[in-house]
């Protein structure tokens, strides 16, 4: 019997390239990597990506920043602005 199949999406988050079984094309999911949840596209599709607001991708990178900063036990004096 045949697996699931799937096709690999880069994450446009992180860029880590991700197996996505087919049955999630279209749909939203999840990065296991960084966690940024994007939708699924057909990797044959040349339709562009839609555009996030700059406001959407700082407050991302913000949410990253502080999760990172938990898991690593915060930040030293020295970084703090």
């Amino acid at each position: 019997m045949a697996g699931t199949p799937y096709f690999v999406q880069e994450c446009p988050t992180c860029g880590r390239n991700l197996q996505v079984r087919v049955s999630y094309l279209g749909k939203n999911v999840t990065c296991r990597h960084c966690s940024a949840e994007f939708a699924t596209r057909d990797p044959e599709s040349t339709d562009p990506l839609p555009a996030e607001s700059g406001i959407g991708l700082l407050a991302r990178a913000d949410e990253l920043l502080l999760q990172a900063a938990a898991k690593h036990g915060g930040l030293d004096s020295a970084s703090r602005c």
